[in-house]
């Protein structure tokens, strides 16, 4: 319903509207295949390359397997919600877009905000992480004391991450399309990588490694599990720690949820895309189908491989997936997977920062932020946005290490996850009459199920990434009272949300 100052809604028809804006004109050239390959570019990523051998060793031993199958069916049905928002408000923003439509101005900054901590501290970590995998990479070539970082005084300069981040800046800024067969090649080579993992790991599964499927529950190990560093539910429940067991399964749910995250990158878009209406639910749900078999099958695979008190990290060792076949002397696979992770972790860090260049570009288009951000260049790329979110990712990946990001970014995630969920009952109910080419079944009962899936999942993060969100929030909301209530278009405009368009409506569109 249209509102007023921090409840006022932008109407579908408006954010429609102002994609044909003159100077803030995003190219149409992408297709559903083009959309499957990015959201499969940025899922197979850090996840499986890293949080795989780590949940098993620190949190859930060999049930990391259903801990993905846990994370899978929340972002399925999250996905779902997507899939209907995204086909039914084919526009740049994603998350942040639908909440202005339904929900309101100050709740459509939250949740871009919020955007901002999953795809740029995602992408700072990953590259991060990229840049140790380089080092891995170089030191094969070049010896082992080859480095990608070195020391100013203090301060330490990690120099693969910034060349990784100046390189995406520059063809994130020359095309979406471009960059989309950058990442169709390198997506290619690293799901060869994974088939290898399945394929040659089998080999070696020992099937006494699975048991147990579920480690007992223990206290004061080496997943730091206690305190702040505790899960919500398992402090709401009375355990003492949130390592093994059933706590550290659902533990393990919410952290390799980071796994699955960047499929809602395909949402953000929309705008380039030429048949968005039936393009984006099919690249959203065919990325999320393809990269949910392969982590549940390398998972199986890994932890049959070796016990799982094998890949814990309580020495200080960076364990991953290369770690498995090199305790079963299989050092080559080991340097292969290196290779493939290293490709892999790129398409990652590019699609993450293409989602957040696009929610930036979204919110400046609506006044929330400065106006020029929101300006195309001659490629059709908004390239000042770009230039502005390349600096503030190097700069995190050059002098901040990455620890604990993953779970920040998996909050935020999960909010945002949560308000689309709520948004599509919300639209249904507001305007049933707008023609939706994808509409979420069993409606509402998968809508729901989404909103308590992922609330479920943020219970089973730590305290202490609920404590860093809520500053992170608090800072926001300072941020738009001080510039973005002042600026917002809709605001100046002195105008609400127009009527939907009844022309053209869904004829089986009903109200619910």
């Amino acid at each position: 319903m249209p509102g007023n100052g921090l409840w006022r809604t932008k109407s579908v028809e408006q954010s429609i509207a102002d994609t044909d804006e003159p100077g803030s004109r995003l190219r149409k050239n992408l297709s559903a295949w083009d959309l499957t390959v990015f959201g499969v570019a940025v899922v197979i990523g850090a996840g499986i390359f890293t949080l795989t051998a780590r949940t098993a060793g620190d949190l859930a031993g060999p049930s990391v397997s259903l801990a993905f199958v846990l994370a899978a069916i929340a972002c399925a049905l999250a996905a779902l919600c997507y899939a209907e928002f995204a086909s039914t408000v084919p526009v740049a923003g994603s998350a942040y877009t639908f909440s202005y439509a339904t929900f309101g101005e100050l709740l459509a900054w939250v949740i871009g905000w919020d955007l901002v901590l999953e795809f740029a501290v995602g992408s700072a970590a990953v590259a991060t992480g990229w840049s140790e995998y380089l080092r891995t990479v170089l030191g094969y070539l070049f010896g082992d004391g080859v480095t990608t970082s070195f020391d100013v005084g203090a301060v330490t300069v990690n120099w693969g991450a910034l060349v990784l981040i100046a390189a995406l800046t520059v063809l994130l800024a020359v095309g979406t399309k471009l960059s989309s067969r950058v990442s169709m090649v390198i997506t290619g080579i690293k799901v060869a990588i994974v088939l290898f993992v399945i394929f040659f790991g089998l080999s070696f599964v020992n099937a006494s490694n699975y048991s147990p499927y579920i480690p007992p529950g223990e206290t004061g190990s080496s997943a730091s599990s206690t305190g702040v560093d505790q899960t919500v539910f398992s402090w709401l429940a009375g355990g003492s720690s949130s390592a093994f067991g059933v706590f550290g399964l659902l533990a393990g749910a919410s952290l390799v949820f980071f796994a699955f995250i960047g499929f809602d990158v395909v949402a953000t878009t929309a705008e380039e895309t030429r048949d968005p209406k039936h393009a984006v639910p099919r690249g959203i749900l065919g990325s999320l189908a393809i990269v949910t078999v392969l982590y549940v099958a390398v998972s199986l695979v890994v932890t049959g491989m070796v016990e799982y008190t094998d890949l814990a990290t309580g020495d200080g060792e960076h364990k991953t997936l290369a770690t498995a076949f090199a305790l079963n002397g299989e050092d080559w696979a080991a340097n292969v997977i290196s290779i493939g992770a290293l490709a892999g972790l790129t398409t990652v860090v590019m699609v993450l920062m293409l989602g957040q260049v696009r929610v930036l570009f979204a919110m400046s288009r609506d006044g929330l932020l400065p106006r020029g951000l929101s300006r195309t260049g001659e490629h059709g790329t908004p390239v000042r946005a770009t230039i502005l979110v390349g600096g503030l990712v190097a700069a995190a990946a050059t002098f901040f290490p990455a620890s604990k990001l993953e779970e920040m970014v998996n909050v935020g995630t999960l909010f945002a996850f949560i308000l689309v969920s709520a948004g599509v009952l919300v639209l249904r109910r507001t305007h049933p009459d707008l023609p939706r080419a994808f509409r979420v079944p069993a409606l509402p009962v998968i809508g729901v199920a989404a909103i308590l899936a992922c609330l479920w999942l943020m219970l089973n993060l730590t305290i202490l990434t609920w404590l860093r969100f809520f500053g992170w929030m608090a800072i926001g909301v300072v941020v738009y009272f001080a510039y973005g209530r002042r600026h917002s278009l809709l605001g100046l405009r002195g105008a609400s949300a127009s009527p939907l368009p009844v022309d053209g409506a869904d004829p089986e569109a009903t109200p619910r």
